[in-house]
């Protein structure tokens, strides 16, 4: 077994967001909505950003599961490239009911519940313009949404799997701890471990209220966030 710790991460108000400087325009990064629902894209982007930091909920999902959730208004995919090549991606939530208990104001939440570069693309400052651009669009996403309340929250997790340097990164762009979660988990196959560094840089978290998550204990991002 293994101790996961778990932190739950939130933005109140637009002015909460510190954007990073992104890429030099030389490099040829651009971030773009996916506005066709595809279950397959989906999966491929899913798959391949997660295979090493432990994402498994989804792979089992038929098509059709897939592209029902993808279809459900509020729901966004935005994809970062480079010279046109998939580099990463953030899914945005605004969908679901908001399961992180802090549901207490007017106005709508959402949750990134999904964020990541393919292993390629790490490092070279992608995923620190993409965290900042795709929460931006959580904050706007009223303005693609007809009839849509206002965004009045971004939130999101971030676990031990994730790597030492996952919390300060976004602790960086603005979001804020919440409450905590400790869990045991069955340890990680040998082939594995070098994908899900332990916790011991983490160093201690400021102590927050726990919140029972059953029904998410993958992590929801794989950028593996010291590298972005």
């Amino acid at each position: 077994m293994r101790t996961v710790t778990t932190w739950y991460l939130e933005q109140t108000a637009p002015g909460d967001l510190r954007e990073a400087p992104g890429p030099e325009p030389s490099a040829g990064v651009r971030i773009v909505r996916a506005q066709v629902p595809s279950a397959e894209f989906s999966r491929f982007l899913y798959a391949s950003v997660g295979a090493d930091v432990e994402w498994t909920d989804r792979l089992p999902w038929p098509g059709a599961r897939w592209q029902e959730w993808l279809e459900r208004p509020g729901v966004e995919t935005w994809v970062a490239y480079e010279r046109g090549t998939p580099a990463g991606f953030m899914e945005l939530d605004g969908a679901s009911p908001d399961t992180s208990a802090r549901a207490t104001r007017p106005g709508r939440a959402v949750e990134i519940s999904y964020f990541g570069l393919l292993p390629a693309f790490r490092g070279r400052r992608i995923g620190a313009h993409l965290l900042g651009f795709g929460a931006a669009r959580a904050w706007d996403m009223a303005e693609r949404w007809p009839d849509r309340e206002p965004t009045n929250r971004v939130w999101l997790h971030t676990c031990t799997k994730d790597g030492p340097h996952a919390l300060r990164n976004y602790q960086r762009r603005g979001f804020r701890i919440f409450a905590k979660e400790v869990a045991q988990e069955p340890a990680a196959p040998a082939a594995n471990a070098s994908a899900t560094p332990a916790s011991a840089g983490q160093g201690p978290a400021p102590a927050a209220p726990l919140v029972p998550r059953p029904d998410r204990r993958e992590p929801s991002q794989g950028s593996r966030p010291a590298d972005m």
